[in-house]
């Protein structure tokens, strides 16, 4: 749930899934439109797919339990070396660093270096001796994160209080290096075409090439401010909607009618059981302006 989202926004998504799901045999048993549905506004949903599929092997091929080695637990559906490194280290108390964002910026601001010429894996199994002296491989995956978060910030990093700047070449250093990237952010334009009817329903279909829109019920999506061949369409509204460093610029197009192509489905305008994007609830929301 945290990758790419922050913990205030987590901690009540958190609360109510382990209510729900106590164990991993419960969460096993779990329907994928019931755990999407719990997921909902959080966004990243393969995330949710991800869980499920990884809970499920673990319970059928692992008696649920988390393999002990990194080969094996990248085996696992959406986990790779962070992850795999982080679970190793929070799981088994193995030595281990789940090198992200975070844990980057504190390597390479102790050593003054950029972090693209830096192998973090090489660095970390170069120094394990004096990374690991303590028993306490789990607090120290999660302490090395926070202190990334907290301490060594991307902007105005907290030097006069680190415990590491009687050795850190960035504290010391009259010529620091620069650590904090603005993110790049990129805009798109989109017209979305929606069929309605007079029934409050809207036609929506997967067959769309938006790529963190796949696999999802949508109207139809053109990327682009083109319109031609849509020109009896009526325009509804503009409006922004951002996803991480993107930013969509997209303009609303509405047409009643009760014929629909056959890759369309009707839904229901006012169906709030079922799990439904944070994307699409927004054009549920213009559209439903019109009735």
């Amino acid at each position: 749930m945290l990758q790419q989202t922050q913990v205030k926004t987590v901690i009540p998504y958190f609360n109510n899934f382990i209510k729900r799901y106590k164990n991993l045999k419960s969460l096993s048993q779990g329907k994928e439109r019931d755990i999407l549905k719990m997921w909902e506004g959080l966004g990243y949903y393969r995330r949710a797919r991800n869980l499920l599929l990884t809970v499920k092997i673990l319970v059928k091929e692992h008696n649920s339990q988390l393999p002990k080695t990194l080969e094996e637990i990248k085996k696992l559906p959406g986990i790779g070396n962070y992850t795999g490194n982080a679970l190793l280290g929070l799981v088994h108390n193995k030595p281990s660093v789940a090198i992200d964002g975070n844990v980057k910026r504190v390597f390479s601001r102790n050593l003054n270096k950029e972090e693209k010429i830096i192998d973090f894996e090489q660095l970390v199994k170069v120094n394990k001796k004096n990374l690991f002296t303590l028993n306490r491989n789990a607090d120290f995956v999660e302490a090395l994160m926070e202190f990334g978060a907290l301490i060594c910030k991307p902007k105005e990093p907290k030097c006069n209080v680190c415990c590491l700047n009687k050795t850190c070449k960035y504290y010391k250093s009259s010529k620091k290096i620069t650590t904090y990237k603005k993110k790049m952010i990129k805009i798109k334009n989109y017209n979305i075409f929606c069929y309605i009817n007079r029934n409050k329903q809207i036609a929506l279909t997967k067959n769309n090439q938006i790529g963190f829109l796949k696999n999802f019920n949508m109207p139809f999506i053109q990327e682009g401010k083109n319109i031609s061949g849509y020109e009896n369409w009526k325009f509804l509204k503009n409006y922004k909607n951002s996803i991480s460093n993107l930013k969509l610029n997209i303009n609303l197009y509405y047409k009643f009618s009760n014929k629909i192509p056959a890759t369309y489905n009707w839904y229901s305008l006012d169906r709030n059981k079922e799990f439904i994007p944070s994307f699409t609830k927004k054009i549920f929301r213009q559209i439903s302006t019109l009735f």
